[in-house]
């Protein structure tokens, strides 16, 4: 069985919970608390497992797997059904064009050690870190919703089933949320948010709902 280092609000941890759950895959979790004694994930026992000190992380087969895209995408390969990326190679690159809008652009500016560093190193107020959290959010949002409104997506991200992509955005809505960021100029991307947040491997896997949860 596969073991899953995560974190109950690491939006990245939260994507490979969909995926293993929306293909069925048994996983024993660990969680590794980001914030508990300057952050478990920066423990010597945690290095070792992952050198790159962050979560998600899983081992499989004796072997590590860091970063939420190249799990997901070793779940794909793995376990092909059912499927979370789509037949067509265009629609693959479809999907995997948002998949990087969200992990590579959008959440690496807001990450827990980037609001860390502004804070701590650069001296940089509350205030003006959650402006700075609010700025990214809506720049990367406006235009994944240009997307959906090109493509007419409502339900899901791309074409009729769930894929990678539909895993990666619940996730970053979800921490857009927590900061009470206002989505009213993003209409699809709340009607895409709702629409998957009713299927069990969204929301049986959602943070709340994680043993190591605390508000």
């Amino acid at each position: 069985m596969p073991t899953l280092y995560s974190y109950a609000r690491s939006s990245a941890a939260w994507r490979v919970r969909i995926a293993l759950a929306w293909k069925a895959v048994a996983v024993h979790t660990v969680p590794v608390h980001l914030l508990h004694g300057g952050g478990e994930q920066h423990s010597p026992p945690y290095r070792a497992i992952n050198p790159q000190g962050l979560v998600p992380c899983l081992l499989d087969d004796g072997v590590a797997i860091a970063q939420s895209v190249a799990i997901c995408e070793y779940l794909e390969e793995r376990y092909p059904q059912p499927a979370l990326l789509p037949r067509g190679h265009l629609e693959r690159a479809q999907v995997r064009s948002l998949v990087h809008a969200i992990a590579c652009d959008i959440h690496p500016l807001n990450n827990l050690r980037v609001l860390q560093y502004l804070k701590a190193t650069l001296g940089r107020s509350p205030q003006e870190v959650d402006d700075w959290y609010r700025h990214w959010i809506h720049v990367g949002f406006a235009s994944l919703e240009a997307e959906f409104t090109r493509s007419g997506s409502q339900q899901y991200c791309v074409g009729g089933a769930v894929s990678m992509a539909d895993v990666f955005l619940v996730p970053q809505v979800f921490n857009a949320r927590r900061l009470k960021i206002d989505l009213t100029d993003y209409p699809r991307i709340v009607a895409i948010d709702a629409a998957l947040s009713k299927l069990p491997a969204f929301a049986d896997t959602a943070p709340s709902k994680q043993p190591d949860f605390v508000e």
